[in-house]
């Protein structure tokens, strides 16, 4: 006859198998979610479909593997071990790097460049707060996207034009360009984009200001505006600089394909590749802080990133990104 102690013990160890199995179970689904999108990165399916909004996860799924690959091993687990060490491994290389200074060092006498990007949420952002940050962060040349024409409007009574007398805005555009240093005007291969060159330090720069299409809008018109980026990268990258609102990550394909053409992420070439920038303040996700990052300054090897910093700017739903670059080749 078995004893109270005997039942006691085999009924403990009943509970452990079963909470143990329901643990593995648990970290096996979050590790095949994770594998989905190390899958959909490694194939680029990303790429004008769906599978765009899931790819901004990545990261956050990379932790989750992480959490699992740690109570996996005190579950003892090993096959799932195995399978979750793998996915680390390889999430690894792809994220570690963006948290990690490039390291290189500016001459203190190259010049400079700072530039600014907001979103202006259609019109929607304070335009008074957005010239502000413009004169306390002295910035040389501004992108702005989603900007109405009453909000242009109210950005010269505001006092733009005091510190930033040129621009370019296209009729028709929401897109625009404003800046200390006289602006030339270049065609541009991408709707949505504004370009122009600017002189500093008597060396020529190109700008763009991005603003593509966003991929739960449409995701084919969003990799096709990111064609027409990589054709205008391909006409000179060298002294280019792409900044704005790329409603992309670091993960998506059409971004490294981009950043393939020879461009850098001022974010990750300073170690600040997960700062996010979207969404602030955003009506549809009115409780959610931003959690991911699509506002970008992208630039060529003949210049160098200084600083970058994110900054809220009220009535907008992205952090306005300043980035000061210096002009080195």
């Amino acid at each position: 006859m078995r004893s109270r102690s005997g039942n006691r013990t085999a009924s403990g160890r009943g509970w452990w198998r079963r909470t143990r199995t329901a643990l593995v179970v648990l970290c096996v689904v979050g590790l095949l979610l994770s594998a989905a999108l190390v899958v959909v990165r490694l194939a680029g399916w990303d790429d004008g479909t769906s599978l765009a909004l899931p790819m901004v996860l990545l990261p956050y799924a990379a932790l989750t593997t992480v959490l699992a690959l740690g109570v996996l091993l005190v579950l003892r687990s090993w096959w799932a071990v195995g399978l979750a060490g793998l996915l680390t491994l390889v999430q690894l290389i792809w994220l570690v790097p963006r948290f990690v200074p490039d390291g290189g060092s500016v001459a203190a006498d190259a010049p400079r460049l700072r530039l600014a990007t907001s979103n202006a949420y259609m019109g929607q952002v304070d335009v008074a707060a957005l010239v502000r940050l413009v004169r306390e962060q002295r910035v040389d040349v501004l992108a702005v996207e989603e900007l109405s024409g009453s909000a242009a409007a109210a950005l010269d009574r505001a006092g733009i034009a005091e510190l930033l007398p040129y621009r370019e805005l296209p009729a028709g555009q929401d897109t625009a360009l404003y800046s200390r240093l006289s602006l030339t005007p270049l065609a541009v291969s991408a709707s949505a984009q504004v370009a122009a060159e600017v002189s500093v330090g008597g060396r020529t720069v190109r700008l763009t200001a991005v603003h593509t299409y966003y991929p739960l809008g449409d995701a084919r018109r969003w990799s096709e505006d990111f064609d027409g980026l990589r054709a205008a990268a391909a006409d000179s990258t060298r002294n280019a600089v792409f900044f704005g609102d790329f409603n992309a990550t670091l993960d998506h394909a059409p971004m490294r394909d981009l950043l393939a053409t020879g461009l850098a992420d001022t974010h990750a070439e300073l170690g600040r590749g997960g700062a996010p920038t979207w969404p602030e303040d955003n009506a549809d996700f009115p409780f959610l802080p931003p959690v991911i990052q699509i506002d970008h300054v992208l630039h060529g090897d003949a210049l160098s990133a200084v600083s970058v910093a994110e900054h809220t700017v009220p009535g907008a739903d992205h952090r306005a990104v300043v980035a000061e670059l210096a002009v080195t080749g």
